[in-house]
């Protein structure tokens, strides 16, 4: 059964810093292009960042310079580092899976799998 699951949200104050994971069973990330997206409260879901393999990757002009994403292909998981966080990040941040070698885009309806979420709060 592939799963993905989220962990590392949290509340934190402006200017803070968290990491989430993306911990994936059931299948292999080699072979997926892995996406962070995040939608807050009366907003659309929106793309974060995406990954694959070789560890190229892409961001939303709204994170360029604050986040970056990684992944360890040996623990199958996939992580967002979140630095210099503002309150307009406050959201549910879930990671998805797209069966592609390419990061094809940053539009959730191009990913098949996602985990249930995790909530990240920055406020003071």
């Amino acid at each position: 059964q592939l799963q993905l699951v989220e962990s590392g949200g949290g509340l934190v104050q402006p200017g803070g810093s968290l990491r989430l994971s993306c911990a994936a069973s059931g299948f292999t990330l080699d072979y997926y292009a892995i996406g962070w997206f995040r939608q807050a409260p009366g907003k659309e879901r929106e793309g974060v960042s995406c990954t694959i393999s070789s560890g190229s990757s892409t961001y939303a002009d709204s994170v360029k310079g604050r986040f970056a994403i990684s992944r360890d292909n040996a623990k199958n998981t996939v992580y967002l580092q979140m630095n210099s966080l503002k309150p307009e990040d406050t959201a549910v941040y879930y990671c998805a899976a797209d069966p592609s070698p390419v990061c094809r885009s940053l539009d959730q309806y191009e990913y098949d799998y996602w985990g249930q979420g995790t909530q990240v709060t920055v406020s003071s």
